[in-house]
C-alpha cells in the first residue's frame, strides 16, 4: 500500500541569479508548472504551489496546477511550507514532501520514496535522500552537501566539509580517494516532513552549527529532532539556479 501525502513547491519570484525564476519559459511552460507536472507523475494524492506572487498563481492555474498564495516577507522555504500546511488545514500526522520550484527533471520515485522513507520511521520528524558520492573532487567540494547515516538509516550530521574522514585511508596527504566504508553520501535537497513539524520548524531557534554550515536541516538535529534518509542509486537530474542552467535544462527539453 502506497504512502498518502502531499507535495508543496514553495516558489519565490525574487532571485539574484535568475530573475522571476519561477516563471522562467521552458519549451512554452512556466519552470514551477514544470515541476508540477513532474510532481503530478509520482503517488502524491495532491500537488500545490505556495508561491509569493500572483503572476506565479496565475501561471500555475492557467495551466491546470493548484496553487496558493503565501506572505512574500518568508526567510525561508520552511516558513513558506508552515503557511501553506496552515491555509491547507493538514492534519498534524499527513505527510508533506517538499519539492524544490527550480528542479524540472526530479524523478518522480524519488518523491514517493522520500514519502515512504517517513512513513516507515515513525520516530523521524523529517525525512531527505542521499547518494553515493564517486569522485574525490565532489567529496571535497564545499558546494557538496554530504551526510553521515547511523544504523537505522537516519542521519548522524550534515555537512559542507568531507565526511566520514578516513583517518588512515587519508593519512597520505588528503583526500584523493573516496572513504571506503562507509561511503561518502551526497545530500538530495529534497525533504519530507508530518505537518505538524513543519507548522513548528519555524519557531525552533537557529542552531550555532546551523549558521555555521549554512544548513537549515542542523536545526532539527540540533533540537533532537531526527531525520531518516532514502540513500538513492542515482543522482538527481540538475537543479536550475542560473542562466546557464537554465539554458542547459531547456535543450534537453528541446531535444525530448
Amino acid at each position: 500500500m502506497s504512502t498518502k501525502f502531499v507535495v508543496l513547491i514553495p516558489a519565490r519570484l525574487a532571485s539574484t541569479r535568475l530573475p522571476d525564476k519561477p516563471l522562467a519559459d521552458i519549451a512554452g511552460v512556466p519552470m514551477v508548472v514544470r515541476v508540477a507536472q513532474r510532481a503530478r507523475e509520482s503517488t502524491a494524492e495532491r500537488v500545490v504551489v505556495a508561491g509569493d506572487d500572483a503572476r506565479i498563481i496565475d501561471a500555475c492555474k492557467a495551466h491546470g496546477v493548484e496553487a496558493l498564495l503565501t506572505r512574500k516577507d518568508h526567510a525561508s522555504g520552511s516558513d513558506r511550507l508552515s503557511e501553506a500546511c496552515a491555509q491547507l488545514g493538514l492534519a498534524d500526522d499527513a505527510i508533506v514532501v517538499n519539492v524544490q520550484g527550480d528542479e524540472p527533471l526530479i524523478d518522480p520515485s524519488l518523491i514517493d520514496a522520500v514519502a515512504q522513507t517517513l512513513s516507515e520511521h515513525p520516530g523521524a520528524a523529517m525525512s531527505t535522500a542521499a547518494h553515493a558520492i564517486d569522485s574525490p573532487q565532489e567529496f571535497t567540494n564545499p558546494n557538496v552537501v554530504k551526510t553521515v547515516l547511523d544504523a537505522n538509516g537516519y542521519a548522524l550530521y550534515f555537512s559542507r566539509a568531507p565526511i566520514p574522514w578516513w583517518r588512515d585511508g587519508f593519512a597520505d596527504g588528503g583526500p584523493n580517494k573516496l572513504p571506503l566504508s562507509p561511503p561518502a553520501l551526497r545530500h538530495i535537497g529534497i525533504y519530507g516532513y508530518r505537518a505538524g513539524f513543519v507548522r513548528q520548524f519555524p519557531s525552533l531557534p537557529p542552531a550555532p552549527v546551523e549558521s555555521t554550515e549554512a544548513l537549515e536541516q542542523l536545526r532539527a538535529l540540533w533540537h533532537g529532532h531526527r531525520i531518516a534518509v532514502h540513500v538513492s542509486e542515482h543522482a538527481p537530474g540538475p537543479g536550475i539556479d542560473t542562466p546557464e542552467d537554465l539554458a542547459r535544462v531547456r535543450a534537453l527539453f528541446g531535444a525530448g
